[in-house]
């Protein structure tokens, strides 16, 4: 769960309807869908990033035929993490034969969260307590790569979510964050406090990913951003680097 999508130029119309999906790479198609952004990779099979809430498969279906390709060409769903705007549509696709989907392992763990469950403790899993069950998901773990882009590379961000990962294709340096990141008022900056499991954790996983060599962010509630990504990221994590001294110092 994240920030509410900005206006790019993928854009619902006025009647309401998804507009065509925008190639932000060779190959990767971003879909914008309700509260959320996903993205299509278009290669001999296809592959979505997150698949939107209950309900996106029909938007999803028509966003694929809108660039000549057919949904019986999914193959995979890598979702970033547990949340239902994110994960919340992909059992409609599991159904579905020859689809495969992927989470973290430890956001597959919190699945089974029921609203009974939050209920007695009140909390943040209500965000995941709405994401439809998916029975039989491949587990990812950190460092995993899968076949796609050249060597799609897992890297677990843990925070916003205990499985939260960012997906990182080395050859064009596009990182896909999920929500480990926002862009709030044009500014990048760490992932949400009002949605995050645990925010310390989250914040501190930046250095992670300011380890990479980046070309493009690529967000699930804002446009994508080529601008000195490295920059950002290495910005970023001396800010956590600094937060993280001040609390070890506060606790001496």
């Amino acid at each position: 769960m994240g920030g509410r999508s900005t206006a790019s130029s993928g854009q619902v119309r006025a009647d309401g309807r998804v507009a065509p999906p925008t190639e932000i790479a060779p190959n990767v198609f971003e879909i914008l869908l309700r509260r959320v952004r996903v993205h299509l990779i278009a290669e001999q099979a296809l592959t979505l990033i997150d698949a939107g809430l209950p309900g996106s498969s029909g938007a999803i279906d028509r966003a694929i035929r809108a660039i000549g390709r057919e949904p019986s060409e999914i193959r995979r769903v890598i979702c970033t993490h547990g949340h239902f705007d994110h994960a919340g549509g992909a059992a409609e696709l599991a159904a579905r034969d020859g689809v495969d989907v992927l989470m973290h392992s430890a956001d597959l763990a919190i699945l089974p969260t029921t609203l009974v469950d939050v209920a007695r403790r009140p909390g943040r899993r209500l965000f995941v307590a709405l994401t439809p069950r998916l029975d039989g998901a491949t587990p990812l773990d950190d460092g995993f790569e899968l076949p796609i882009l050249g060597g799609l590379r897992v890297v677990h961000v843990p925070g916003h979510t205990p499985g939260s990962i960012c997906l990182y294709a080395p050859e064009s340096g596009l990182l896909f964050v999920g929500d480990a990141l926002q862009a709030r008022l044009g500014r990048v900056g760490f992932a949400s406090r009002l949605y995050s499991d645990d925010w310390n954790m989250a914040r501190a996983s930046v250095q992670r990913m300011a380890r990479l060599d980046v070309h493009t962010i690529v967000f699930s509630h804002y446009p994508p951003r080529g601008d000195d990504a490295n920059g950002t990221l290495r910005r970023l994590a001396a800010e956590a680097e600094v937060a993280e001294a001040g609390m070890r110092e506060g606790t001496r």
